[in-house]
């Protein structure tokens, strides 16, 4: 897996052209997309792991995505632990699928802010674990997308 840094990425921006955003789960796989202008990222879907490498390409082609920012779940301290294996390896099952751009970002407590917005919205228990991953994979996109700016 190549990594690319985020001033790789940003020569992409003006072709009118989105960045998805993915948070990996062990589970579930939150996905996230900006949109053209790379100013706003939206929840788009969650999948499971296998569900997201068989739709991959697809994603990438009807959304016009040409880069990939996937969160890296380091630890506290900013060390790399085995989930961060787990994320890179996974990366590069996608990137089978589609040879993309990839930026890794700091998700360090993306969830953790999630729950806590959709606590303070009222979100019922059931609500807030349909849509937890792809909140985080919006907040970390959009995380992303201001540090462009």
């Amino acid at each position: 897996m190549q990594i690319t840094i985020s001033s790789e990425i940003l020569a992409l921006k003006n072709q009118r052209c989105r960045l998805i955003g993915i948070d990996y789960g062990q589970k579930h796989v939150g996905v996230s997309l900006s949109d053209f202008t790379w100013t706003i990222a939206t929840p788009y879907k969650t999948f499971s792991q296998a569900d997201l490498l068989q739709q991959f390409r697809a994603l990438v082609k009807s959304e016009t995505i040409v880069g990939l920012v996937i969160g890296w779940p380091v630890n506290m301290n900013g060390t790399v632990g085995p989930q961060c294996e787990a994320v890179a390896a996974f990366v590069k099952k996608l990137l089978k699928q589609c040879e993309l751009p990839v930026c890794i970002w700091d998700e360090r407590l993306s969830t953790m802010a999630v729950h806590r917005t959709m606590i303070e919205a009222d979100l019922s228990r059931k609500r807030q674990k349909e849509v937890v991953d792809k909140m985080a994979a919006s907040y970390m996109l959009q995380g992303f997308l201001e540090s462009l700016r």
